[in-house]
């Protein structure tokens, strides 16, 4: 079977390339070689585009060889121009005059220029990573998948980023992390990044930023780091957009609208998406094996299954106006909602060191919830006459994120479990976040020296309503339980000052600043007020020594972790009783230093290599503790969190059609810290790698595949799992490159992937697998519309309030 399919498959692909060959267009040849006109030497690697003379558009685009040659072809028919470019030198547009079907430019001379190249624009072939003095940035726009696959899929290519087998997104595989839209945290991000960006295409991103040394602009907050997505928006006289559906055999369908329009100073951008998520299940399996006295006492087992659906929608747009040359009003709003149930059913058996059945009861839970976001926000900007850099920015920005938690649970077959101290009940969780912010921002360019200052202000709220019910069989009522039934009301106001400066050489670029943070804190949970207060000084600095091709990189900066709301909330989930969670409303913020060397090579194919090491004194950690029978799950600040890391991307064609991209980290982690009196210590060697082959098929078809491993976490009382990703595409261009149908085949080869999770401590030792469904296959198109011919102005500054961790909750499978 296999050997007639790769026969069908080699014949199917002979006939595509032979019809390519039969009903291909007449094409020209433009050819030359570059020359450095002030030592007379020939120029390598430089970028050689063909331009339609009479619209601008580029056709085709090429980098020259070592000898400083190059060769194009492109169809017959056209007047053409020839532009050749490279960092350092001027600017050379030449017609394109034929003799024949050939224009032979002969010796380009490229002179040195003393002003910087403020920009080329390739679009045929242009280079997906760039490294700059403090991040690296991924031109999601430049990856030929980007039709084909989600944003949670494209996040899987960033150098540093890693998805593992939760869709958790990791950032040199730690989820200390902050995430923006926009250079702003977002409400689509508050709870569920990995949720939203798994329904997402990634058509909508432009690029993705890690920035491995957050300047002294960004809040302290993020302690690996910031992940950056610059969705598009760029809008022209007129109109653009795209459409985007996709069906998915697990997931179910999904469809996004992305557009934007300019019209004289007004300009709008912006995307909305829907879809529903198919009901899905998973199977459970939780052993636990309890001590006393380092002797078995008991061993827990529990199996169950879990149901999953529901629905969500996302929005966003940005509005500009530009009042004149020099002041510019811009506005933006964004907002999430999704609405997922949940049933399932938990058998659980104890049994004692003999073997004798102790406890045994079946468990079936409903849980719905309901997540919601938004953003509005307001931005001024005003440059000035006499120098055109000169900037002044004053930001408004309003932040509501409520969540909407209830479940019900019900036991039945109850062996030694009774009802009157374990009945049946309800619970519910409304929890969320409200913020202002008001941001004033100021830049004084130089010639040289970059200077920047800034005030800020956050005022948040942090809130939960919480409670649950019992059940009265004597009176086949619920009754409220005063004991987990309460408010939690938390303040946090943050104001912060900043100054930074950037010093740009010919070789050597360097960024300093220093930010200035003070947070207030009041609290009241059941009746205990708490009003404290503190302040941090945060330096960071970034140095870039830049060689011919390549570039040293070197960052120092300290982090702050801010405890949020999902750490924070006393809220008590007995959702599985055996098995119990709360926040912590007394943790403390966590303080890390991070120190980044990085190595980056363009020249013939992308490299970027780095090596990084970061340590925290109180880290903030999960801990499990067992109390009788019941294990209970909190966070608290426990000693020290040490990870020395390395990592690899690099990005080559090995023949031209064919591009091959590889990105893999290995870190070191060092974890120890004292709970209950105990001393934990625990360590080990955590990574992942992934790589991606596209392979162009004439100018219509592309054909993909990724693969992936991640190696799992290592926590300080356990670890996880390791697990294999590989994904097939195959997509079609049609009616002149504006519609594109994708075929996407993730994970081929099983249908469920088991996920395991192992916790030992002195009082017990613990496994959970989890089995998912892991094979599903998609089908995308993408619908693009609309002409444009100017930029739609934008700040360049703006809010962005990265100070708090995420919430992490995940669900389901790559889209």
């Amino acid at each position: 079977m296999k050997q007639f399919l790769l026969t069908l498959l080699s014949c199917y692909i002979s006939a595509i390339c032979f019809a390519q060959t039969q009903n291909s267009p007449t094409n020209i040849t433009v050819k030359g070689s570059v020359i450095d006109s002030a030592i007379n030497k020939p120029l390598g690697y430089v970028t050689v585009a063909l331009q339609d003379a009479t619209t601008h558009a580029p056709v085709k685009s090429t980098l020259a060889k070592d000898d400083g040659s190059f060769e194009l072809k492109a169809p017959d028919g056209k007047t053409y121009q020839l532009v050749v470019a490279f960092i350092g030198y001027a600017t050379k547009i030449l017609p394109v005059k034929l003799t024949g079907n050939e224009f032979n430019a002969g010796k380009i001379l490229l002179a040195p220029s003393n002003k910087e190249l403020k920009e080329v624009t390739v679009t045929a072939v242009r280079p997906t990573l760039k490294q700059e003095v403090d991040r690296l940035t991924y031109d999601v726009t430049a990856d030929p998948e980007s039709k084909a696959v989600s944003a949670l899929d494209m996040m899987r290519k960033v150098p540093l980023l890693s998805v593992d087998g939760d869709d958790n997104i990791k950032l040199k595989g730690s989820g200390n992390y902050k995430i923006l839209i926009n250079g702003k945290e977002s409400a689509l991000m508050a709870k569920s990044p990995s949720d939203v960006l798994k329904a997402m295409p990634a058509t909508n991103i432009e690029k993705i930023e890690v920035i491995t040394t957050p300047p002294a602009k960004y809040d302290a907050e993020g302690l690996t780091g910031i992940i950056n997505i610059i969705t598009k928006k760029n809008a022209d006289q007129g109109y653009n957009g795209s459409i985007n559906a996709r069906y998915n055999s697990v997931w179910g369908p999904g469809y996004n609208l992305n557009a934007t329009v300019k019209q004289g100073k007004f300009g709008l951008s912006g995307y909305a998406g829907f879809g529903t998520q198919k009901q899905v299940t998973g199977v459970t399996h939780n052993t636990q094996t309890q001590f006393v006295n380092q002797s078995v006492s008991s061993i827990l087992n529990q199996d169950g299954s879990r149901t999953f659906g529901g629905n969500y929608k996302y929005a966003n747009a940005e509005l500009s106006y530009e009042i004149d040359s020099l002041d510019l009003i811009t506005g933006s709003f964004e907002i999430f909602q999704g609405h997922f149930d949940q049933n399932g059913f938990l058998q659980s058996n104890r049994v004692n060191n003999v073997g004798t059945l102790d406890e045994a009861y079946r468990n079936a839970t409903t849980s719905n919830s309901k997540d919601k976001g938004a953003d509005i926000a307001m931005n001024y900007q005003r440059n000035f006459k006499n120098h055109k850099d000169e900037l002044l920015t004053l930001s408004y920005k309003y932040s509501y994120s409520p969540s909407n938690q209830t479940s019900s649970n019900a036991f039945t077959d109850r062996f030694n479990y009774d009802a009157v101290n374990n009945p049946d009940f309800r619970q519910r969780n409304n929890a969320g976040n409200r913020e202002h912010t008001i941001q004033l921002d100021y830049v004084y360019p130089l010639k040289k020296l970059n200077i920047e200052a800034g005030a800020k202000a956050i005022l948040r709220n942090n809130f939960s309503d919480f409670g649950r019910d019992d059940f009265d069989p004597n009176t086949s009522q619920y009754v409220v339980n005063t004991g987990q039934t309460s408010t939690f009301d938390y303040h946090q106001d943050v104001t912060s000052f900043y100054n930074s400066y950037q010093l740009k050489l010919s070789k050597w670029t360097v960024k300093a600043g220093l930010r200035i943070e003070h947070t207030q804190v009041t609290a009241n949970f059941v009746g205990t007020p708490l009003d404290k207060g503190y302040n941090n000084l945060i330096p960071s600095i970034s140095i870039q020594r830049s060689l011919n091709s390549s570039s040293i990189n070197f960052g120092f900066t300290q982090r702050i972790q801010r405890p949020g709301i999902y750490q924070l909330n006393p809220f008590v989930d007995n959702s599985n009783p055996k098995f119990i969670s709360t926040g912590n409303p007394d943790l403390r913020p966590e303080l890390n230093n991070t120190f980044d060397l990085t190595y980056s090579n363009f020249k013939k194919a992308s490299v970027t290599v780095g090596l990084s090491y970061a340590f925290s004194n109180n880290s903030i950690q999960t801990i499990s503790s067992l109390r009788d029978t019941v294990t209970y799950t909190t966070y608290q600040n426990l000693g020290s969190n040490r990870t020395l890391g390395f990592n690899v991307n690099t990005n080559f064609s090995i023949i031209k059609p064919l591009t091959v991209s590889l990105n893999g980290q290995i870190s070191h982690v060092w974890l120890k810290g004292v709970y209950n009196d105990q001393f934990f210590r625990n360590g080990g060697y955590i990574g992942n790698a992934f790589a991606s082959f596209t392979y162009k098929l004439g100018d219509t078809y592309r054909f993909g595949y990724n693969a992936g491993f991640f190696s799992g976490d290592v926590t300080l009382q356990g670890k996880s799992s390791n697990f294999i990703y590989n994904s097939y595409t195959v997509a079609k261009d049609l009616f002149k490159k504006k519609f594109t149908v994708t075929l996407v085949a993730n994970n081929p080869y099983s249908k469920y992937r088991a996920f395991t999770n192992t916790t030992n401590t002195p009082d017990f030792s613990q496994t959970i697998s989890r089995e998912n469904p892991y094979r599903h296959f998609a089908i995308r198109v993408n619908y693009k519309f609309g002409k444009l011919s100017s930029d739609i102005k934008k700040n360049q500054r703006s809010i962005n309030n990265d100070d708090t961790k995420n919430g992490s909750k995940s669900s389901g499978a790559s889209q």
